[in-house]
């Protein structure tokens, strides 16, 4: 079954590709005019067994920092075009080469910071039992809105119960997730607020 997963991952990321070969075009002639280089901003993230690997999103948003040197919050740094990029989930697209590559799939537990890999309790961590995707079952029950501990218990629950077509019930319910906006900010905060580990411990 994994292997009609790759295939599925492959075709749909080529196809997407190509079909929006002018959208990634047009994003990418307006971070540059409008955000300068570089274009892609890109990140090590954890990956299937704990692999680092580097995450490719269209950039949004500026590098402005304060009087120390420091850089601003993400929500002074974010510019309109990045707010337009990061509700649309463009921003994201070129994560599609990730998945080519082999290091994402469409469908999975969200691709998180390195750091992060020794605040996991040893359930949490089992979310990289499997390749982390462009979306995920976290992502079409509250995305940025819920706690980490409901995120990490969305994402072994997908991982203990993965299937061909969960994926795909997952990829349909995205798009309507997009279309709707929903779920991006928590509160005011641009990004998910850092996962510091957990409170009351956890196996």
């Amino acid at each position: 079954m994994m292997v009609v997963k790759r295939i599925l991952d492959l075709s749909l990321s080529i196809v997407t590709l190509v079909l929006l070969f002018p959208v990634l075009i047009l994003v990418s002639i307006l971070v540059y005019t409008r955000l300068g280089s570089p274009i892609f901003f890109t990140q090590d993230r954890v990956g299937k067994n704990g692999k680092i690997f580097k995450m490719m999103k269209f950039r949004s948003m500026v590098n402005s920092k304060d009087k120390s040197g420091e850089l601003l919050s993400d929500k002074k740094r974010m510019t309109h075009l990045g707010k337009i990029l990061r509700s649309t989930s463009i921003d994201e697209l070129p994560e599609l080469i990730n998945v080519i590559k082999g290091d994402m799939s469409l469908v999975g537990p969200r691709p998180l910071l390195v750091e992060y890999i020794t605040r996991y309790s040893k359930r949490q961590f089992r979310r990289h039992e499997v390749l982390p995707g462009l979306t995920g079952w976290a992502q079409i029950n509250g995305r940025n809105i819920i706690s980490w501990e409901k995120k990490f218990e969305l994402d072994v629950w997908y991982v203990e119960n993965w299937s061909i077509l969960l994926d795909i019930k997952i990829i349909f319910m995205t798009f309507s997730k997009v279309f709707k906006k929903s779920g991006i900010n928590q509160d005011e905060n641009i990004t998910m607020e850092e996962f510091t580990g957990n409170e009351n411990g956890g196996e």
